[in-house]
């Protein structure tokens, strides 16, 4: 186990920490990334991006690369760690603990952490979960060709994810419990000009049914009428959400209901030093561009932070 000082920490590699790094590295700070896995985050579950600046299309994967070679080229360390906590000691720095063991020190944290998929809690997920039930399209879809699949949600994961799904499926259900989709309209005009695709409306799935291996059907309830149904699908890919990573954090921060971090204008949470950007920040929406941005504003605010914290220092007299 080590202990390691730095002026920053950003945790976590998706958009948001890359671009963070970037800035960090261009404003001479001492930074380290901290990543539980290969950079990129939710990138790396995203197959055709269209909505980036300067890229009319281009691969997840491929973004990631980039982003992460751009931050690398100015300086950036990368450490494989998942983080287990962030804690704010009494001398006013944070101590990050990691898996491994080590330690890193800093007065100045970025969370940039994301969030995990939530889940339908319904009988059946747990079971089969990686032999049928996925929360990636990208990384599971090519596991199902020619099967029967079902998405959950009526977002713009869903929609996006089940026109996806269509490359390998022969039919793609997508179950929602509404009567009308949240996703934007450019996504849903995709939705229902595929053929591939049938969208049941008012519909939970109570249970996931399989024989012991795979998933064979879905149990189905409507809303509205009470009608329960059955549905022989080999898959079923869940969108309905994610859960803001901010369990991390050791100690009480304004969040809103959903248990993302509340900021000021330059991204700061209620715990000082402590920066928050990208998916695990309350905001209207959650896009590539707005964790950039984010990040941006950030990195930027921490290195005035950090220099307000040394023009407060003491001067050593003789």
């Amino acid at each position: 186990m080590a202990m390691k000082a730095y002026d920053l920490i950003i945790v976590g590699a998706g958009p948001a920490g890359l671009c963070a790094a970037l800035y960090a590295g261009r404003s001479m700070l001492k930074a380290v990334v901290l990543e539980r896995g290969a950079p990129g985050g939710e990138l790396l579950n995203t197959d055709l991006i269209e909505d980036y600046p300067g890229f009319e299309s281009i691969l997840g994967s491929e973004l990631s690369q980039r982003m992460a070679a751009h931050a690398l080229k100015f300086g950036a360390e990368l450490v494989t760690d998942a983080v287990l906590s962030v804690e704010k000691q009494d001398d006013g720095a944070f101590l990050v603990t990691g898996e491994s063991g080590d330690t890193y020190h800093a007065p100045v944290v970025i969370l940039t952490a994301g969030g995990t998929p939530t889940k339908l809690g319904v009988p059946g997920e747990p079971e089969y979960a990686g032999r049928g039930v996925s929360y990636c399209a990208v990384c599971d879809g090519h596991f199902f060709r020619g099967e029967v699949l079902a998405v959950i949600g009526g977002g713009d994961a869903a929609t996006e994810e089940a026109d996806f799904l269509t490359r390998y499926a022969s039919k793609v259900y997508v179950i929602h419990r509404r009567d009308a989709f949240r996703a934007s309209p450019i996504l849903q005009q995709r939705v229902f000009g595929n053929p591939k695709i049938e969208v049941i409306w008012n519909g939970v799935v109570e249970r996931i049914e399989g024989d012991g291996r795979n998933v064979i059907q879905l149990a189905l309830r409507d809303v509205v009428t009470g009608t329960r149904s059955e549905l022989a699908v080999g898959g079923v890919f869940v969108f309905i959400g994610f859960q803001p990573n901010t369990g991390i954090v050791k100690g009480h921060f304004r969040h809103d209901a959903a248990g993302y971090f509340i900021t000021d204008d330059v991204m700061m949470t209620s715990i000082p030093g402590l920066f928050a950007a990208g998916d695990v920040r309350a905001q209207l929406t959650r896009q590539i561009t707005t964790a950039v941005g984010d990040a941006t504003t950030a990195v930027i605010a921490a290195a005035k932070y950090l220099a307000e914290l040394r023009d407060r220092q003491p001067v050593a007299t003789t």
